[in-house]
């Protein structure tokens, strides 16, 4: 299968970006940070007020319910950015396993406002490294992988609080950066299909392997010491539209799909990016094709980042 160079976003994707799809579980109390620990994929015991958490939220089996970035407003507050189309659903299984632990979760959406930066709007005293967090003017600002060469942030703010300086930026365009960069938040179409490792969670800091229990741990570390990954997300390009939950086939099995679509945006210069968790055979070798065997032809992009390998 030929292989598309590397992609650079056009540097004319930079400005603010209002990011309708996500929404804000808050924990607050003494015992927050302590209780995220024990359910997420991700070590909220050690979070300081100066980085973020990506994380997962996953059922007994291993298979995620929920994906965030989290991070600490103050010592006994934390919020977790997620998708709406998860967040009632989270909150609601999240809530049982509360029992005595000195922690009340909501759903703060209403509370605080979402942008996404790109380009120059992204501040130059944000740390550089991913999952880096400022706190300014009443805000918090949180560096996120970059697409291509553009340099992407979160800036989560309470409401009324004055959005950052910047340009507009087309919330479809933060969709595709979003997709470009290979770190999508979980959405509803592909709640339980995936593992973290699935959608290379691990590679991108979302997993501590050497924190304690969580729901779903013993599936997910098994995953990754006993060398059983098989499948790991890829971007991939097409001209027909795509979308989270479709069937991806290859050229040497037309019986049954060998990937589904974990995110999917329209770039701005035509055609369909996506991020596609496929058996790690079919990245290989041969034809990808889009929701049949003769379904649209998908062309294999680099990934952005490098795979943690398993063990």
């Amino acid at each position: 299968m030929s292989q598309a160079p590397e992609l650079t976003p056009a540097p004319t994707l930079h400005g603010v970006a209002l990011l309708p799809r996500l929404g804000v579980i808050r924990a607050q109390g003494e015992e927050a940070a302590k209780f995220l620990h024990g359910q997420l994929t991700n070590d909220f015991s050690l979070l300081g007020l100066s980085e973020a958490r990506l994380a997962g939220f996953c059922s007994a089996k291993g298979r995620l319910l929920a994906s965030f970035i989290g991070f600490k407003r103050n010592h006994d507050e934390i919020l977790l950015v997620c998708n709406t189309d998860v967040l009632p659903a989270t909150l609601k299984r999240l809530s049982m396993f509360v029992l005595r632990a000195k922690v009340k979760l909501s759903d703060a959406s209403a509370e605080f406002q979402l942008r996404g930066l790109a380009g120059d709007a992204v501040p130059a005293a944000l740390p550089a490294a991913p999952w880096g967090k400022l706190d300014a003017d009443g805000a918090q600002f949180v560096r996120l992988y970059p697409a291509g060469g553009t340099a992407r942030a979160l800036w989560v703010a309470p409401t009324g609080v004055e959005p950052p300086p910047g340009p507009a930026l087309a919330s479809a365009h933060w969709d595709w950066l979003d997709v470009v960069a290979g770190v999508p938040l979980l959405s509803q179409p592909v709640v339980e299909a995936f593992v973290p490792q699935m959608i290379n969670m691990e590679s991108v800091g979302g997993v501590n392997f050497k924190k304690g229990c969580y729901p779903g741990q013993e599936v997910v570390a098994r995953s990754q010491f006993r060398g059983t990954l098989k499948r790991r997300a890829f971007p991939v390009l097409g001209d027909a539209p795509m979308a989270p939950g479709q069937e991806v086939f290859h050229d040497g099995d037309a019986s049954q799909p060998c990937g589904t679509v974990v995110a999917a945006a329209a770039s701005p210069a035509g055609g369909w990016h996506a991020m596609v968790s496929m058996q790690t055979s079919a990245a290989e070798a041969g034809g990808l094709h889009l929701g049949a065997a003769d379904g649209p032809l998908l062309t294999l992009l680099p990934l952005p980042y490098p795979l943690l390998a398993d063990v």
